[in-house]
């Protein structure tokens, strides 16, 4: 199973740095590239404990839908996403913060395992696991970018 782990050094409060990663407005920002939406569940604002999110997005050409549920939820520390329905046989998301001189250190530890078996692996060594690697950093730059600026206003103070 490819694990992924992104560390993101960001200079904000994690109160902060915390609410824009769980915020369902910002990880549709995050991946207008894929055309995202939220169809079903929560579909804006905070999602929390229990809570759920079908996304539809384009990935390779196929869309997608991929349902996922928070699992796990300790505001500002720690949070986990996995996922409930979709393309990949597992995954699990990992989301951790801690305070560090002048801001916030995110950690991401992203766990998945593919379809299809063999062909599945083959995939992942390929093409896969970069392709998820490149599409969580992206993520993590665009929390950074608003985290860092009064952008994050926009997302959080309604």
């Amino acid at each position: 199973m490819p694990k992924i782990e992104l560390r993101t050094v960001i200079t904000a409060d994690r109160e902060i740095v915390f609410d824009l990663a769980r915020s369902i407005d910002l990880h549709k920002i995050s991946t207008e590239h894929t055309n995202e939406q939220a169809i079903a569940g929560k579909t804006s604002g905070l999602i929390g404990i229990d809570e759920s999110v079908t996304w539809r997005a384009k990935h390779f050409g196929v869309n997608q839908n991929l349902t996922s549920k928070i699992t796990e939820f300790d505001r500002p520390n720690y949070f986990v996403d996995e996922m409930q329905e979709g393309v990949f046989s597992e995954f699990r998301h990992e989301h951790n913060f801690s305070d560090i001189e002048n801001g916030t250190l995110m950690i991401d530890v992203f766990e998945y395992s593919s379809p299809f078996g063999v062909f599945g692996k083959l995939a992942d060594m390929l093409f896969l696991e970069n392709y998820m690697k490149d599409l969580l950093s992206k993520r993590n730059q665009i929390i950074k970018e608003f985290a860092e600026t009064d952008k994050w206003r926009k997302i959080l103070i309604n």
